[in-house]
């Protein structure tokens, strides 16, 4: 049995860091697509907007009702058989999976993130709109300078513990051949053996990005708290 080496971390942080960024980037893309598209649906369900509105609840409960690691399977073996089928030649469409995660996850959370912001607009007063319309405000303006941003207020703990599960979830990405965070650290460890040090090193690392964050969720919770006791 080897003797325990943290010394090959020092060698292999780069690489590390490598995964590191690839996972940031693909929770910072989906995240914002996803609170996006996440928006719109939510909001096409609230304003009950004809054939819109129910198709967005369809999608919603469909992702909702899928693991996501099946949601990458299915995009990226079958996405490129009926995209091919489309095509005039009839031939299966190369996605590659670096566009299969990010698509997948953008698409993924957007289920998400709209039912934390459908809560958010059925928490907030009616007299707001009212009182918004009154004024001369159309409904887009209504929503954007004035229901919107009271929303983003509201649920912006709820929206970041979602994203610290995000962040968690695109270790998934593994499967896909990825290097992420989780696939550099598989490689290196069947380069060298040295599994216990660089699966502790990156656990260690999930630890503490995710512990920052949950301190910003409490401290988030204590303000929107603060705000809703003073009104």
């Amino acid at each position: 049995m080897q003797a325990i080496d943290f010394t090959i971390v020092l060698q292999a942080w780069p690489y590390l860091c490598s995964g590191l960024a690839f996972s940031l980037a693909l929770t910072a893309t989906a995240f914002t697509a996803g609170i996006l598209l996440g928006t719109g649906l939510a909001l096409a369900q609230h304003l009950e907007i004809p054939v819109l509105g129910h198709a967005a609840r369809i999608y919603i409960a469909t992702m909702r009702s899928i693991p996501l690691i099946l949601v990458l399977f299915w995009f990226f073996f079958l996405a490129p058989v009926i995209l091919g089928s489309l095509s005039p030649d009839g031939r299966p469409v190369s996605i590659g999976p670096t566009s299969t995660a990010f698509i997948t996850f953008c698409l993924f959370e957007a289920a998400y993130y709209s039912e934390i912001i459908r809560v958010g607009l059925r928490a907030l007063s009616r007299g707001q709109v009212e009182a918004s319309q009154s004024l001369g405000l159309t409904t887009p303006q209504t929503y954007r300078y004035v229901v919107l941003p009271q929303v983003a207020r509201t649920v912006a703990p709820i929206v970041l513990s979602q994203t610290i599960i995000l962040f968690q979830d695109t270790s998934l990405v593994y499967v896909l051949s990825l290097t992420d965070l989780v696939g550099a650290t598989s490689k290196l460890v069947q380069l060298n053996g040295r599994f216990v040090e660089l699966y502790v090193t990156v656990a260690l690392v999930y630890l503490t990005i995710c512990s920052l964050a949950s301190h910003c969720v409490a401290i988030l919770k204590r303000r929107t708290a603060g705000h809703a006791a003073q009104r």
